[in-house]
């Protein structure tokens, strides 16, 4: 890739860090400090910006997230939501969805704008209604990734959408050497989904990779 390209990958993924809502910017920074802390990666902010427009263009009342962490990716989905949307977020971690409430919080979204479930995605994905949602975002354990995948296309409503982040694996997705076991679930993760005559999927190039797909005739 050339050096002109880089620089305009880097330019647009940071143009998403630009919000006009000052609230929003400083819970963002926050988080992001929480999640350095606590040693985590949250989204870029070009995935940040991503999932802000699926949201609004989804029109999106209720989102389902899968990896909380301290609330970056949070605080976009709500920022592009309906205004009477609920986040439905789960994290096996319930002292970061703590960061997240508090991030919320000093974002201005009202305590009943999220849904925190703690515990193991796949213990609480069976759990959530059928068809209840709008958009559903995965960022949790991607050896577990082509699960998520079954249980979020049973979850979307007709015409939902659902999303991976990290896709890219640092590279290590295309890498012809020998990958760990999450590379390899990643791999199979693409091979569905593009295999998959009833998806119609896309992979952005934004943040580590946000492979999104929506069911065909929804």
């Amino acid at each position: 890739m050339t050096g002109n390209r880089l620089t305009s990958w880097a330019f647009a993924d940071a143009y998403g860090g630009q919000t006009a809502d000052d609230a929003v910017h400083v819970a963002l920074s926050w988080a992001r400090d929480r999640a350095r802390d606590a040693g985590l990666r949250p989204v870029s902010d070009g995935t940040g910006a991503a999932l802000r427009l699926l949201a609004a263009a989804t029109g999106a009342r209720a989102v389902a997230e899968i990896g909380t962490g301290t609330g970056v990716s949070g605080l976009h989905l709500l920022h592009g939501m309906r205004p009477d949307g609920v986040l439905t977020t789960v994290d096996i971690e319930p002292e970061c969805q703590q960061f997240a409430r508090e991030a919320f919080r000093a974002a201005g979204f009202a305590a009943n704008r999220a849904r925190f479930i703690p515990g193991r995605a796949l213990d609480v994905l069976p759990r959530l209604a059928d068809g209840g949602y709008d958009l559903v975002f995965c960022d949790g354990n991607r050896l577990e990734y082509p699960h998520y995948l079954s249980e979020s296309l049973r979850l979307l409503r007709p015409g939902g959408l659902v999303c991976f982040e990290g896709i890219f694996a640092d590279g290590r997705t295309v890498d012809s050497g020998v990958q760990p076991e999450e590379v390899l679930a990643v791999r199979e993760l693409l091979r569905t989904v593009r295999d998959s005559g009833a998806l119609l999927p896309s992979l952005l190039p934004v943040g580590d990779g946000l492979l999104c797909a929506v069911p065909r005739g929804a």
